[in-house]
C-alpha cells in the first residue's frame, strides 16, 4: 500500500526566452505558491524542473515543501516541450518505482506551465509523450495539469493525453502570469487535500486565456 498521507508534486516550468516578459511575476508567484503550500498540513515533496532548448534542468528533486528553495528564472532559448515532458515523466517514474511501496506517495501531481508551442524537441514525439501520460494516469493514478499561454490549451493538452478538464489558458502578461501561479497553487492545495482539480469555467475566465 502506498502512503495516502504523502503527496509528490512536480512542477515542469517553461524557461524559454519568451518568458522574459513575466520573469519577476512568475518568480513572485512561485514564492507565494511555496508560502501557500507550507501552510497546509501533510507531508509533501516538491520537484522543480525548468526547460529550454539548451537544457532540461532538474533544479531540485523531492524537496520537502517546508525547505523547498525559491525560484530563480533565467529565460533563454526555445521550447522543447515534448522532450521536457517525456524526460521528466520517465525520471519521476523511475524515482518513485525505486521506493519501497509503503514509502511511495499516495498522491502524485504533475503540473506543466508553458507560454508557447513545442518548437525544439529532438527525442520525444507527441505520440510517445501521450503514451507515457496515459500510462501514468491510468496505471499509476497520476494527475496532470496543463497551464499554457499563446496556445489552444485544450488542443495542446489533449495531444499530450491530458483531459481537457485539466487544461487552461492564461494570458502571457504580468497579471496573467500572476493569476496562473495563483491558480496553480490553489489546485495543488486542493489536490493535497484530496479534492478534485478540474478547472472550472470561472477559473478559466479569471485567467483570461483562450480555452
Amino acid at each position: 500500500m502506498t502512503n495516502s498521507k504523502r503527496s509528490d508534486i512536480t512542477i515542469l516550468l517553461d524557461r524559454s526566452g519568451s518568458m522574459a516578459t513575466v520573469k519577476s511575476d512568475v518568480e513572485g508567484g512561485f514564492e507565494r505558491f511555496l508560502a501557500d503550500q507550507r501552510a497546509i498540513p501533510g507531508e509533501c515533496a516538491l520537484s522543480l524542473v525548468q526547460f529550454d532548448s539548451l537544457a532540461i534542468d532538474q533544479v531540485y528533486t523531492e524537496q520537502p515543501i517546508l525547505t523547498a528553495p525559491a525560484l530563480s528564472l533565467h529565460p533563454r532559448g526555445n521550447t522543447p516541450l515534448l522532450d521536457a515532458v517525456g524526460h521528466t515523466i520517465v525520471r519521476t517514474g523511475e524515482r518513485l518505482a525505486a521506493k519501497p511501496e509503503a514509502a511511495r506517495p499516495g498522491r502524485v501531481l504533475f503540473v506543466i506551465i508553458t507560454d508557447g508551442k513545442e518548437n525544439a524537441s529532438q527525442e520525444y514525439t507527441k505520440a510517445r509523450v501521450r503514451q507515457l501520460v496515459e500510462q501514468q494516469t491510468q496505471t499509476y493514478k497520476w494527475q496532470f495539469l496543463y497551464l499554457g499561454a499563446n496556445v489552444d490549451a485544450f488542443a495542446e493538452a489533449g495531444g499530450l493525453g491530458i483531459s481537457q478538464q485539466f487544461a487552461a489558458s492564461f494570458v502571457a502578461s504580468p497579471m496573467g502570469a500572476q493569476h496562473c501561479m495563483e491558480l496553480a497553487s490553489f489546485k495543488v492545495a486542493e489536490f493535497r487535500r484530496g479534492a478534485g482539480v478540474a478547472f472550472s469555467e470561472e477559473e478559466r475566465e479569471k485567467l483570461g486565456g483562450r480555452s
